[in-house]
């Protein structure tokens, strides 16, 4: 039988989501896709570039469990010239993803039965990563009022003596929202002040438009911060991250990888160097700014058709909207009108159960990473739909 901790591990609905839109597009429906977090660019020509030349030169054996050493200096380097941070190479280590990171970081830091506060709503992995390792989630509910993002006040006040620490995403999903700097700085110290810890989801940090991009490590060298090669740099199915540890956490999560995952993928590492050549980076800036246009259109055609956006999102590529406008006896919830939509339409979007009960009936989230001009086919499509129900 199953281990007993699996009933604590609900299904990712957005993946099932996906698989049902997959299945209908094999038979002949013409899907859009704005549900799945995955840039629709792909890599750019030179990291292909250089994956090829890595296969063709026979790079493929294992590198070390923390990852090439010419890649985390690269990274290191990236700390320095964007964010004007001292970081050592030393402190970054590889993982498959940001999921394998932040397996390893649950695995160092979560004991069992411990808690671990986190947002409602929030990343639903970040709940079962800690049940993976027998702790449990803390929901904190953090409306728009808030940016759905904790306050420093709302963690002390939820402070248990089971409480181990925090696990936050700036930006995040599914809001694209931010935590500011100074309530970030707040939060850490009060997770120092209890002997807790703190993992910080800094996966979109490049992708924000309002604002300069900040990371927790220029507040503390306690923090376990993670990223990845996904978002930003558009290598989805590389599963290429990284984290950023504290050096008396170096060695523990060292051991970890070396048991867990042997290392990273060595062709997503070789590829990852050339993410940092003059070349990428202008293509990387390019395609952010073709984010920024889509967001502007989106906000725009979703709050048109009806839509409720209590909080702009400043970063990520996601919207997470209020849809109670529609909602009745016909829609009860956001997961009745999601899949209505996708059934009359061929509109994939992500109802809110995914994201923490807080938010799970009444919003649902939308991705922009899809072109433009599929963006605007699956507005009409929506509007189209809301109009022949009478709801326009």
């Amino acid at each position: 039988m199953p281990a007993s901790r699996l009933a604590h591990i609900a299904p990712f609905h957005v993946m099932e989501i996906l698989k049902r839109a997959q299945a209908m597009q094999a038979a002949g429906r013409d899907m859009i896709s704005m549900s799945i977090g995955e840039p629709d660019f792909g890599a750019p020509p030179p990291v292909v570039a250089a994956a090829a030349e890595a296969m063709a030169q026979g790079r493929l054996q294992y590198t070390n469990a923390l990852g090439l050493p010419a890649l985390r200096q690269a990274l290191s380097q990236h700390y320095a010239d964007n964010f004007g941070l001292d970081v050592p190479a030393q402190r970054i280590v590889l993982t498959a993803g940001a999921s394998g990171a932040l397996l390893l970081a649950c695995a160092a830091l979560v004991e069992p039965g411990a808690q671990v506060i986190m947002p409602d709503p929030c990343y639903p992995c970040n709940r079962h990563f800690v049940a993976a390792f027998n702790g449990r989630a803390q929901l904190l509910p953090c409306g728009p009022e808030q940016g759905f993002q904790p306050r420093a006040a709302q963690i002390e006040q939820a402070w248990a003596d089971d409480s181990a620490g925090v696990l936050l995403a700036t930006p995040s999903n599914p809001t694209g929202t931010s935590i500011a700097q100074d309530e970030l700085a707040q939060i850490l110290a009060l997770c120092q002040a209890r002997g807790g810890f703190a993992i910080i989801d800094e996966i979109y940090q490049g992708l924000r438009y309002t604002g300069a991009p900040h990371s927790a490590l220029a507040l503390s060298d306690q923090v376990t911060v993670i990223n990845s090669f996904s978002k930003y740099f558009h290598m989805t199915g590389w599963r290429l991250g990284w984290m950023v540890v504290p050096e008396d956490l170096l060695e523990a999560v060292e051991r970890l990888a070396q048991n867990l995952f042997i290392c990273p993928s060595a062709i997503a590492q070789y590829a990852a160097l050339a993410c940092f050549t003059p070349e990428a980076q202008a293509i990387y800036r390019a395609r952010k700014e073709e984010f920024a246009q889509r967001r502007s259109y989106i906000l725009g055609a979703m709050r048109e058709l009806g839509f409720v956006i209590p909080q702009e999102p400043d970063g990520a590529f996601y919207v997470y909207a209020d849809c109670r406008r529609f909602l009745g006896a016909r829609w009860p919830d956001a997961d009745a009108l999601c899949n209505a939509l996708l059934e009359e339409t061929g509109v994939v979007l992500t109802p809110g159960k995914d994201f923490g009960p807080a938010t799970a009936s009444d919003y649902l989230r939308l991705s922009y990473a899809t072109a433009l001009p599929r963006m605007r086919e699956a507005v009409q499509r929506m509007q189209r739909f809301f109009q022949q129900h009478g709801m326009l």
